[in-house]
């Protein structure tokens, strides 16, 4: 199965729940307004699948409040799909649900579990066209990366741990990728990304780095104008998403899918 860190003929997602405004948050700026979120979930899709993909998505999991975030208990690349340890103890119940999806999708002998000890959440998780970008976090740390990186290994991708401000929740809060050779970041992070073209996110716009490059758009958050004239002055073809309710409880635009390719 060939592999690449743009194009992809797949997605996974989970409508958000009535118990959405349940979910962890580092600040309280409000919960989310279901009804609003759940129209913008259904653009979200609407959106993957008018790149020509096929989008599965499942059902909400109430008693999962962030369970709308399939991002985190999963990692999807090469035609395996990964369940991981997720960081939060609250999110641990999601790895079930997220086999359960995934499983039929894949095939059973496509679906393997991360070895216990050690944790590790997919918004932590950049893969590119030959490595997967590991940043440690308090959801991510050393144990859990040194039982992914046999995986990676095996499927023929390069792992490699970046370092990562403690002040960021997920590495890909901070990060998204624009093409093979590009990443998008905020500038604590513009360092991080040696081998690679960096473009700087704007000042004042910081959650926009949480986009996503999805075969030929790049998704980003609708709240940041700058950041959509910037990368359409760059020559990439962008398309806004209405993010504000994922936000409230700092969900990016990356965080609700899974996205990955499988043979038509």
């Amino acid at each position: 199965m060939g592999h690449s860190s743009c194009h992809f003929t797949h997605a996974f997602c989970r409508q958000p729940g009535e118990s959405v405004a349940r979910g962890l948050r580092a600040a309280d700026v409000g919960d989310p307004d279901i009804g609003r979120f759940r129209q913008a979930h259904a653009s979200y899709v609407a959106a993957l699948e008018r790149t020509g993909a096929t989008v599965v998505v499942a059902e909400p999991l109430e008693a999962f409040p962030d369970s709308v975030f399939v991002e985190d208990p999963a990692l999807c690349v090469a035609g395996m799909a990964i369940i991981l340890r997720p960081g939060a103890e609250s999110r641990f119940g999601e790895r079930e649900a997220a086999r359960e999806a995934l499983t039929p999708i894949f095939g059973a002998e496509h679906v393997i579990d991360l070895p216990e000890g050690g944790i590790v959440d997919g918004g932590d998780i950049m893969v590119t066209e030959s490595e997967v970008l590991v940043g440690l976090s308090a959801r991510t740390d050393e144990a859990g990366v040194a039982s992914l990186r046999p995986i990676v290994e095996e499927l023929g991708l390069k792992l490699r741990i970046l370092d990562m401000p403690d002040t960021i929740l997920h590495f890909k809060t901070g990060c998204g990728l624009l093409d093979e050779e590009t990443v998008f970041a905020i500038p604590q992070l513009t360092q991080s990304f040696a081998g690679y073209r960096v473009i700087e996110c704007p000042v004042g716009e910081e959650a926009a780095a949480n986009l996503i490059r999805f075969n030929d758009k790049v998704f980003v958050s609708a709240a940041y104008s700058r950041t959509q004239d910037l990368l359409t002055s760059m020559g990439y073809d962008v398309s806004a998403i209405d993010n504000r309710e994922a936000e409230k409880i700092d969900g990016g635009l990356s965080c609700m899918s899974l996205r990955f390719s499988l043979p038509r």
